[in-house]
């Protein structure tokens, strides 16, 4: 099981999503940003660095919004999604392909990783 982290970041009534580069797996779907957790790091501060490497933004992490496990056909995640905000920087795309503000109502315009599908069932329970 691989742990990963992603962050859950709005502005306005709009939430982040990125848009995974085409050469990567599951390429030019949409998705929260974040990634792997390293040994040695805690879900959090994996979560900052990899804003930092991937956004160019300094992350304030908050409480865990939801957490999913998800069987993809290569690897099997346990995803944590925390609630966040941006405390420094503006979002650059560094390792997407595109990053975009969207509100919840605007969800099914895009194609999203498998493993969030759950994730923005809820979001959308949640704020629309």
């Amino acid at each position: 099981m691989t742990e990963v982290v992603a962050a859950l970041i709005w502005d306005r009534g709009r939430f982040l999503i990125c848009q995974r580069p085409a050469h990567k797996a599951r390429g030019m779907l949409w998705e929260f940003v974040g990634g792997k957790v390293e040994p040695g790091e805690t879900r959090e501060e994996a979560l900052i660095r990899e804003c930092r490497e991937e956004l160019a933004i300094t992350l304030s992490v908050g409480a865990v919004y939801m957490d999913v496990i998800h069987a993809y056909p290569d690897l099997t995640v346990h995803l944590t999604l925390f609630s966040a905000s941006i405390a420094d920087g503006v979002p650059q795309k560094l390792e997407h392909n595109d990053i975009r503000w969207i509100t919840p109502a605007e969800i099914p315009a895009y194609v999203f990783c498998p493993a969030d599908e759950e994730i923005l069932t809820k979001i959308t329970r949640d704020f629309a």
